[in-house]
């Protein structure tokens, strides 16, 4: 049977040294936020627990103070290894001087280590990853110099080449749900998202660990069975927390968890570049697929597909588990409005590594000559992979999607793009920074690669990264060619994009699907 207790008392089950797995995703998708905050104070009041290694499949933050950022205390924590680290700047800037170790991991791999790590599995075997920073012979998933012990190794299966993320003991698990019964199953009836939660908890529970549950209500009598995400056996602390809202920007949005409830959304108005780059980008589906979506300018793609009446022909899905609705955007991106279901993310990472997905749209910070993209990293700010890894590696098709330049100007009209500022920076460039995609292992694979801006759309072919359309208005040579680093082939068949892109007029998505 659990123990109700306050949240100030978590930290002092947390012993020194102790390797703490934290559920939850992005801006409070079902985030633990109470319990981390009491931690952090814990430690500012009497500098324990100390030297914990953090593990969070998933980014937790809210790009300011939440989150993970209330433990991202000088000693507090040792290490961090996470899927993604842009929701938690004050982590990352540990990790930037050196003040902490850190790695970055495929959210998809780590969220099946938890499950390897449940069912007492040396570890989690995969192609996932493969050239790309996370393969040793690259940078180990290392995010800085302090950091050198090498957790992903190559191996060789049957002739292939594969990756091995080993498993780490869990003291201690970290989980969130929305009701505990009077035995401490947890539910999760107002959560975006279930995440890894039950890994997690066994994970702990195995290993002769403990398992903290935040909750926002506890419910008398027993809860039906087939709701119970948690079981309470695994269950040992409770915390309440009557205010836990649904993210750090919904406080209860019933359209998030039901299909039945109607629902507003700004994002419709798709506006500038990302209007631009969506619409182009939505020209790649094709009815029936199976679609999933980045975060940044990519997740403008599914207000086209409303807007263009195809949303009942596609299927939407994104790693943190919602399927069948419709993803959100920008700090709130992890939920989906009118989902159909709700599943762990271990198993949507199952379809996903499976080469389920049809396509996926992605965003980038850089490309470069050979096709690959750098997503992850960029100069000292580090975002970190999340899914990209999982997802970009096995789609059938990628579209990547982002401005062409770091802050230029342009007027969009009806007609066209004129620009009035190239840019201030280059995205093109000859090297990328960080390796997140590989254009030639791509090519090995025989993915389909398209590359989206505002400006000009290029394809992965074996003979490099080449312009197959720039946009009407826009100057090959000083537009584009001048704002590159490199030459890219120019396809002998160079086309206009539609101008229809850049109207105000349905691009006629169901006429085609039809």
């Amino acid at each position: 049977m659990y123990q109700l207790i306050d949240a100030e008392d978590t930290a002092g089950l947390i012993g020194n040294g102790s390797t703490v797995a934290i559920g939850g995703a992005g801006a409070g998708h079902a985030v633990p936020d109470k319990v981390l905050r009491a931690i952090g104070e814990r430690f500012i009041k009497d500098g324990n627990p100390r030297d914990l290694t953090i593990i969070n499949p998933c980014g937790i933050g809210d790009n300011d103070s939440r989150g993970l950022n209330h433990i991202a205390h000088e000693g507090l924590v040792s290490m961090d290894i996470g899927g993604f680290w842009g929701n938690a700047p004050k982590m990352v800037q540990l990790a930037v001087e050196n003040k902490l170790k850190g790695y970055n991991l495929p959210q998809g791999v780590l969220s099946h280590l938890m499950r390897a790590t449940a069912s007492g599995k040396p570890g989690v075997i995969t192609s996932v990853g493969l050239n790309t920073f996370v393969d040793p012979r690259l940078e180990g998933g290392k995010i800085n110099e302090i950091t050198t012990e090498d957790i992903v190794e190559v191996i060789e299966l049957s002739g292939q080449e594969y990756l091995y993320y080993k498993s780490r003991p869990i003291d201690v698990g970290i989980i969130r749900g929305t009701s505990v019964d009077c035995e401490g199953n947890l539910t999760m009836e107002e959560e975006v998202g279930s995440l890894s939660m039950l890994s997690i908890a066994q994970a702990a529970r195995v290993n002769g660990g403990i398992v903290i549950a935040q909750v926002k209500r506890i419910n008398e009598g027993h809860c039906d069975p087939g709701h119970v995400k948690v079981p309470g056996i695994f269950i040992d602390y409770v915390v309440t927390d009557p205010d836990q809202e649904m993210t750090f920007l919904s406080g209860f949005d019933p359209a998030l968890v039901r299909r039945d409830v109607d629902y507003e959304s700004d994002e419709l108005k798709l506006e500038g570049i990302k209007r631009l780059v969506s619409r182009r980008a939505a020209l790649e589906i094709k009815k029936g697929d199976y679609v999933n979506l980045g975060y940044g300018m990519s997740d403008g793609v599914p207000f086209v597909a409303q807007q263009e009446n195809i949303t009942n022909e596609i299927i939407f899905m994104i790693e943190q588990g919602a399927i069948a609705g419709i993803p959100t955007t920008g700090l709130n991106f992890g939920a989906m409005f009118n989902p159909s279901a709700i599943v762990d993310d271990g198993y949507q990472f199952d379809f996903f590594q499976g080469g389920g997905l049809d396509i996926a749209f992605l965003g980038f910070a850089q490309i470069d000559r050979h096709g690959n993209i750098n997503s992850s990293r960029f100069g000292k700010v580090i975002t970190g992979c999340g899914g990209s890894i999982d997802i970009s590696q096995n789609a059938k098709k990628i579209v990547y999607c982002g401005s062409f330049a770091v802050k230029s100007e342009q007027e969009i009209t009806e007609e066209g793009l004129k620009v009035t500022n190239p840019g201030k920076f280059m995205k093109f460039v000859n090297e990328v920074q960080q390796v997140s995609f590989s254009g030639k292992y791509a090519l090995e694979k025989g993915q389909e690669v398209v590359y989206v801006t505002e400006r000009a759309v290029f394809q992965l072919r074996h003979e490099g990264l080449t312009l197959v359309e720039i946009a009407p208005g826009v100057n090959l040579q000083t537009d584009v060619l001048d704002m590159m680093e490199f030459t890219p082939v120019i396809s002998d068949d160079l086309k206009t994009m539609d101008p229809l892109i850049c109207s105000q007029n349905k691009l006629g998505l169901d006429q085609i699907f039809e």
